[in-house]
């Protein structure tokens, strides 16, 4: 049995490869901005796909509260880049092909282990996990919630600034 992370745990650093071929280092980009890094189970499927599309719409809200989006599945980064391209997509698709990290994270299947699950991490600049969000089939929902914790994140750190 894999260990889950938790709120309040620390995200685990990786090195993954995005949609370009370019490496994506975790530890780069800790201190810069609040991520939003979303596990998902597959390029071009109509969960997945309404979810990205989703990302996508809102990406300018996400960047107004500092924070940058990753997606994650085991899609290949050329499966990512046409899934990119066909969609419009305008944020980080990590290849996680052989779901290394996705054990890290814990992240499981869905109740008949068909699907590798769909969990969204919201995590501060300091690489603390301030929210879990984990829904199979409400795909649509882990955008919005994880901007309503964004927002809430904000308010918090401003009134202590």
């Amino acid at each position: 049995m894999m260990k889950r992370l938790k709120v309040n745990d620390k995200i685990p650093d990786f090195t993954l490869t995005d949609q370009h071929g370019n490496l994506f280092h975790l530890e780069k980009h800790l201190g810069k901005s609040n991520l939003v890094v979303y596990f998902y189970p597959k390029d071009d499927t109509p969960g997945c796909t309404a979810e990205a599309c989703q990302f996508r719409d809102q990406y300018e809200e996400f960047r107004d509260v500092s924070a940058e989006v990753i997606g994650m599945s085991a899609d290949t980064p050329a499966s990512h880049l046409a899934f990119a391209k066909k969609h419009k997509l305008t944020f980080t698709l990590l290849s996680d092909t052989d779901n290394r990290v996705r054990k890290m994270f814990g992240v499981q299947s869905d109740l008949f282990g068909l699907l590798p699950g769909r969990v969204t991490y919201v995590v501060d600049r300091k690489g603390v996990i301030q929210y879990i969000f984990n829904s199979q089939l409400n795909a649509r929902k882990h955008v919005s919630e994880a901007l309503r914790v964004l927002r809430e994140t904000e308010i918090k750190e401003s009134a202590t600034t």
